[in-house]
């Protein structure tokens, strides 16, 4: 594919710039959305429940676009142009934070920065996979997901910094932010450049499943169900607030949930080139599984600790590798519909799983929700082991 004077450090000059404009993406977006509830509710004065509309908002726009610029991305051929923009809006919004006044001007902003996100993540992943060897796709998505964690480590500590010297000035914060995202949309502008697919005919502009095989289907179904089981972390962050973490330590336990995410996702996608994405992921939501269990019968704050750094393990081994996995079973031709549809049907699913894990854990308890979500992971697995029989590569 490419020579080797076009990698660096081993990577596609693309996969390590995508991986870089992650990076300072999310360096960014971590140094706002953690404090924008704080400045919704205090300085805005906007209720819990408008809070909870901006989010139900923003993500769903974000998972209905993902499907939408996945298949414009192969009906017209292009990746780099609906990435750039895509990153480019979302980079616009940051600023337009610090100088709002209402709690509406946040709803208009974060509807456009998750249609930012929902415009580029399709074609993005897209292009990740058109620019490495079908055997260094784990690496390459391992790659990138590690760099968007380490951007998510970050970020936080920056806002904090921040916040520590210049005390409550979140409009500075979201101001600043504003550097690093600007930097990303140059990095991807100057250095991210357009992999035009082997396969010449373009992909017919449909929003169905129709064009994929049976195997990626089938895929998209036992992730589907996987999903139900995998609730907002919004959760684990009050079980730990239950069994005696304090709020100070609360930022603390988040980063090191990060550190191990950032750390595992490189190995993990490694591991799936060697010996198969099946057995990787099923080993990942096996941890989840174990995990969650673990959550459900924690007894101590030293429970939680240990759980969080596990936890992080599951990303590593899941993340990457299922997009690695998506590319291997489908045709490049439809590769940004197939990557906008698998995106679409997590986001599709998010909603309920978080739904239902609340009314469980309101009605019955959290020991009843956690054992709940270990349960359908564990049957998501065994889905996976036993009905998925082969990996090969389209």
């Amino acid at each position: 594919m490419d020579d080797k004077k076009s990698k660096i450090f081993g990577f596609d000059k693309n996969i390590f710039f995508l991986g870089v404009v992650s990076f300072l993406t999310d360096v960014s977006s971590e140094m706002i959305y953690p404090l924008l509830p704080i400045f919704l509710t205090n300085i805005l004065k906007a209720p819990l429940s408008f809070v909870g509309l901006i989010e139900g908002i923003a993500e769903s726009t974000a998972s209905i676009l993902k499907l939408f610029s996945g298949a414009i991305s192969d009906k017209l051929r292009i990746r780099k142009p609906l990435i750039l923009f895509g990153y480019g809006i979302s980079s616009l919004a940051k600023p337009l934070i610090a100088i709002a006044t209402a709690p509406w001007h946040i709803l208009a902003i974060r509807f456009m920065d998750r249609t930012g996100k929902g415009i580029r993540t399709a074609p993005r992943d897209a292009l990740i996979a058109d620019s490495c060897s079908p055997n260094e796709r784990g690496k390459s998505f391992g790659f990138h997901r590690s760099m968007d964690h380490a951007g998510a480590i970050l970020g936080p500590i920056l806002a904090s910094v921040i916040l520590y010297f210049f005390t409550e000035n979140y409009r500075l914060v979201f101001w600043i932010a504003f550097i690093p995202a600007i930097l990303s949309v140059f990095f991807l502008f100057y250095r991210v450049t357009e992999k035009v697919s082997e396969v010449q005919t373009k992909a017919p502009f449909k929003f169905s499943l129709k064009p994929f095989n049976k195997k990626f289907k089938l895929l998209l179904a036992i992730i589907f169900i996987f999903t139900l089981s995998n609730s907002s972390d919004a959760f684990l962050i009050l079980r730990a607030k239950d069994l005696g973490i304090s709020i100070a330590l609360i930022p603390i336990l988040w980063i090191l949930l990060h550190i191990v995410k950032m750390t595992s996702s490189l190995p993990g996608g490694i591991l799936s080139d060697k010996f198969g994405r099946k057995k990787i992921l099923i080993t990942g939501w096996l941890i989840y599984a174990i995990t969650y269990f673990g959550f459900g019968y924690a007894k101590s704050a030293l429970d939680i600790w240990l759980l969080f750094a596990v936890y992080g393990i599951f990303f590593g081994l899941t993340e990457g590798v299922e997009k690695a996995l998506v590319a291997d079973i489908t045709d490049s031709n439809i590769r940004g519909s197939a990557y906008g549809m698998y995106n679409f049907i997590i986001g599709i699913g998010a909603f309920p799983s978080s739904f239902i894990f609340g009314i469980i854990w309101q009605s019955l308890g959290a020991k009843t929700a956690f054992f709940y979500s270990s349960i359908l992971a564990l049957a998501s697995a065994l889905l996976l082991l036993f009905t998925f029989k082969t990996e090969s590569q389209s």
